[in-house]
């Protein structure tokens, strides 16, 4: 049976080989077309029971960065205050109630209803998925990713998600790196290190 083919080695290097955590930014501007095509890459990676509990902030504007300012732990400040957009990511603590829609071929939303436990542990889960997702999209368009915890998630979320529905995952700066102040790659566990084939 054939497969479905595979990326080149360009494309391979754009999104995984060549691709950095960047700290440093170029003052350039990233379009709203473009991160709306992110994200319509992004929302199309697989998550369990389709749920996509992942909600999205695209902080661009001075007004939302200087909102976002006093959540960030101080080795963070600078290098999100200078990058030209930080990704909020958060997931939903009520994903389940747009099951139905999403995932109409079962009861699925029966499956959460009063299971905060199961809520916490799939919206988390899920809602990572959905930020590495994002990052691919946005490498695989041309753009640079720096994600980070080091930030207050309380005050994040009384910013931005003063309803207490939506809990703070992890936060991403995007934009156009500079390549000139990146650091070495770090290392990485080989396969025997981290794997096993049973």
């Amino acid at each position: 049976m054939a497969g479905r083919g595979t990326l080149d080695g360009a494309d391979l290097d754009l999104i995984f080989r060549a691709a950095r955590t960047q700290n440093s930014w170029k003052p350039q501007a990233v379009a709203e077309e473009l991160l709306r095509r992110v994200y319509d890459l992004a929302k199309l990676g697989p998550t369990a029971a389709n749920g996509t509990p992942a909600r999205f902030v695209f902080v661009v504007s001075k007004e939302a960065k200087e909102k976002l300012r006093p959540a960030l732990s101080a080795g963070n400040l600078a290098k999100t205050m200078a990058a030209p957009v930080t990704v909020l990511v958060g997931y939903d603590t009520e994903f389940y109630e747009h099951l139905p829609t999403l995932f109409p071929h079962a009861d699925a939303r029966s499956w959460f209803v009063g299971k905060p436990d199961l809520i916490q542990s799939s919206a988390f889960r899920n809602s990572s998925l959905q930020g590495a997702y994002l990052m691919i999209a946005a490498r695989s368009l041309g753009l640079d990713c720096g994600p980070m915890s080091g930030f207050d998630a309380d005050k994040l979320e009384a910013a931005f998600w003063p309803d207490g529905k939506i809990k703070a995952n992890f936060i991403c700066n995007i934009g156009y790196g500079d390549d000139t102040k990146i650091l070495p790659r770090g290392a990485r566990l080989s396969f025997d290190q981290a794997c096993r084939i049973l």
